[in-house]
């Protein structure tokens, strides 16, 4: 499936709860939107972006979702920009899903040389404005953020980083947002978010384990709204268009990482709009 040997490039979480279909956008619209009119680097948000840009520089690209349709229409348009991509499914709720994902991915792509953690949920966002504190929070919605946010990337870290650290090179990346820098309460609409502190942690972790052996690890902080089908049609969006974020240029960004001189690697990177504050 990569007979040329090209470099892997692996985004766990290639699709976007806030693509034409996704989940954000059917809760907050009600119904599926039209993307025609967009950008394809906006139409699958930020993993969208990062795999359209690995795909354009060489790599072979591995697009992991939970069911393989939901990344169909992207692969779709790698191929046609030229690219070579190839889907595979990973629920990260389940480290068997994981276990078979990466022995698929090492079967028919191998080892990856760069992986960009992106994965994203949505659990808290359906729960009422009287339902905000913590002691109304279902532990199955923790549980799930929990899963995302920290014994995920635990278990995706001990499956690639192995064979990075023997090779002596490549890249583990973390696609995080603002609330890893600080524990905040969850104001009705919002997310679970809290637990993505535990996911910064687990980068600077993953940077005293592994840079001496050539592993570049590095946490993203995205702090700002994406530009996707779901977020581009919401009131603020539409009210506020200087604070939409590029996702194309995220990907930049996530690249520009990849080929830093490991002389001066960047192990934490925040991306702020320039219309807002950014976060601490």
């Amino acid at each position: 499936m990569n007979p040329n040997g090209k470099q892997v490039a692996v985004v766990i979480g290639a699709t976007s709860k806030w693509q034409s279909n996704g989940r954000n956008t059917l809760l907050a619209h009600g119904r599926t939107l039209d993307d025609s009119g967009l950008p394809l680097g906006a139409r699958w948000g930020v993993g969208g972006a990062i795999a359209q840009k690995f795909a354009r520089e060489g790599f072979f690209v591995v697009l992991t979702t939970r069911n393989q349709a939901n990344a169909s229409a992207l692969a779709q348009a790698i191929g046609e920009q030229g690219g070579e991509c190839t889907i595979v499914e990973l629920d990260l709720v389940s480290q068997e899903s994981i276990s078979d994902a990466f022995a698929t991915i090492r079967r028919e792509a191998g080892d990856p040389d760069v992986l960009i953690y992106n994965a994203g949920y949505l659990e808290g966002r359906e729960l009422p404005p009287d339902k905000e504190l913590l002691e109304h929070v279902p532990v199955e919605i923790f549980d799930t953020a929990e899963h995302i946010s920290s014994r995920g990337p635990f278990l995706v870290a001990r499956e690639v980083l192995p064979a990075m650290r023997q090779k002596g090179r490549g890249s583990f990346f973390f696609s995080n947002n603002a609330n890893s820098l600080r524990g905040r309460k969850r104001m009705t609409g919002q997310s679970l978010y809290y637990p993505r502190v535990m996911m910064r942690t687990l980068a600077q972790v993953l940077t005293e384990e592994y840079s001496e052996y050539g592993v570049h690890v590095a946490n993203v902080v995205i702090d700002g709204l994406i530009d996707s089908p779901g977020t581009r049609a919401l009131p603020i969006a539409q009210k506020r268009p200087d604070i939409i974020m590029n996702p194309v240029k995220i990907a930049e960004a996530f690249y520009y990482l990849h080929t830093q001189d490991r002389s001066c690697w960047t192990h934490e990177l925040q991306l702020t709009p320039f219309s807002t504050r950014p976060s601490y």
